[in-house]
């Protein structure tokens, strides 16, 4: 199994194939609107800005599993990330990473790179998984982890 064997929908609904990102650099990242790690929404437009024209895309999953901090519906987070913070990167509908009702594409991340002391589950938003160009999970990153930090590894990869 790899990444481009997943299909998640766009916040607006739409299917998308992972597999439409073959070949890409990618940082995929459990997001939420009301999380003291928001602000790093800034940090992570930054770095696809940066990057996109070299092959690299941030790809935000919401979720509202920790502390509730993503309670909105699609539009209101769609509305939350483009006022806010101007994101520009994709971004797809709210999902769970954790528990019987994980997204398939978090189970997987989650068993290709484990957590602090081999932990699989995600511990709170804004937990950040590196896949380089041929989809390989090659990172796992902290919540606490700034976007800043993570681009000497990313332009690596490019």
């Amino acid at each position: 199994m790899s990444l481009q064997d997943f299909e998640a929908q766009s916040l607006d609904g739409a299917p998308v194939r992972l597999a439409d990102y073959a070949g890409q650099v990618l940082l995929i990242v459990n997001v939420a609107s009301h999380c003291g790690f928001t602000p790093q929404y800034e940090g992570l437009e930054a770095l696809h800005r940066k990057f996109k024209d070299r092959g690299f895309s941030v790809l935000g999953f919401p979720c509202n599993q920790f502390g509730a901090q993503e309670p909105g519906d699609a539009r209101e987070i769609a509305t939350f990330c483009s006022l806010t913070y101007d994101v520009t990167f994709p971004m797809f509908s709210k999902i769970e990473v954790n528990g019987p009702k994980a997204h398939p594409l978090y189970g997987w991340l989650k068993g290709q790179k484990k957590g602090l002391f081999g932990s699989e589950g995600i511990k709170w938003n804004f937990t950040k998984f590196l896949i380089g160009r041929d989809g390989a999970v090659l990172r796992r990153y902290a919540p606490s982890a700034k976007p800043e930090a993570i681009e000497a590894d990313i332009e690596k990869l490019l």
